[in-house]
């Protein structure tokens, strides 16, 4: 039982992440009807500003808001430069847009910065523990788990509360009916990539401070984790997004516990497979969602 408690905690610390990442991805695609493959580029440039911060001898309390900065323009940006240009174009060709993103921003690092891993310093507190009975816990997990219910939380009462989350929750259930309303489709879409990069942020902080450097393709991984989760948790649905990603990290870490040693390191694959099997018995994910055109 102390075992079993043990890796719930630790999946909930792993899945509140893929939560804010998947959360980014979900917000877009309510408004666009866009799979935003390009999402983990936001922890890419992050990743090489938090690495050029410490080189000037910044602290991770100053590196922190700027990875925030960094992402939301980022984010910002890449709705400027590339999906602006093809907001009237098809589904695939979104799509595609989404891909020549990731493609572009990879090979900008690769070829003027450099393929190496950029290593820096992680905060000391990454690894310590505390004891609760006979649980052994990260006070990582438990940072993660705290700021991301305090996110979720804020997220809530920015949809709920405000005018922004009003347009932003009618533009995601019928964008046309909402644009004759007064809605103004530019502001949204604008807004909603400002706040997915602010939710990219906050899973890049906790992304980079475990992982302790950055790469060209330092993002490809948070991306796939917050496509998948979001995917698993219903297009669309903010909520779905969130229970998504626990149940993402859930499985990874319970799986990565009870498999045999000898097979451990399957563990990406059985997730994949158990993925697969909820697909093909319930194709829309956790939270069916009906989806309204896109502008």
């Amino acid at each position: 039982m102390t075992e079993l408690l043990q890796n719930l905690i630790d999946g909930l610390g792993r899945g509140s992440i893929y939560a804010l990442l998947a959360l980014g991805v979900a917000v877009i695609f309510g408004v666009m009807h866009l799979l935003n493959f390009a999402h983990g580029e936001m922890i890419t440039v992050s990743g090489y500003a938090a690495y050029w911060a410490f080189q000037q001898g910044w602290s991770w309390w100053i590196v922190v808001p700027l990875i925030l900065v960094v992402s939301v323009l980022t984010s910002l940006a890449i709705d400027q430069v590339a999906f602006r240009r093809v907001r009237g174009a098809d589904d695939f060709t979104l799509l595609l847009t989404s891909f020549g993103v990731h493609f572009v921003v990879f090979s900008l690092f690769l070829l003027y910065v450099s393929a190496s891993v950029k290593n820096f310093s992680r905060p000391g507190w990454v690894t310590d523990t505390y004891k609760v009975g006979s649980l052994r816990i990260e006070v990582f997990d438990t940072v993660v788990i705290g700021v991301t219910i305090i996110t979720l939380l804020l997220v809530s009462l920015l949809l709920q509360r405000t005018m922004f989350g009003l347009a932003l929750r009618a533009a995601a259930a019928d964008f046309d009916t909402a644009r004759l309303m007064g809605v103004r489709s530019d502001n949204v879409i604008r807004g909603a990539f400002g706040l997915s990069g602010l939710l990219a942020g906050i899973a890049g902080v906790f992304w980079l401070m475990r992982a302790g450097q950055t790469t060209p393709s330092a993002g490809l991984d948070p991306m796939l984790k917050g496509v998948l989760a979001a995917l698993i948790g219903g297009l669309g649905s903010l909520r779905g997004a969130v229970l998504g990603g626990l149940a993402l990290g859930m499985a990874e870490v319970l799986l990565r516990s009870r498999l045999p040693d000898s097979i451990a390191g399957l563990t990406e694959g059985v997730v994949f497979l158990l993925i697969a099997l909820l697909f093909i018995f319930r194709p829309g994910g956790f939270v069916s969602v009906a989806h309204a055109e896109r502008v």
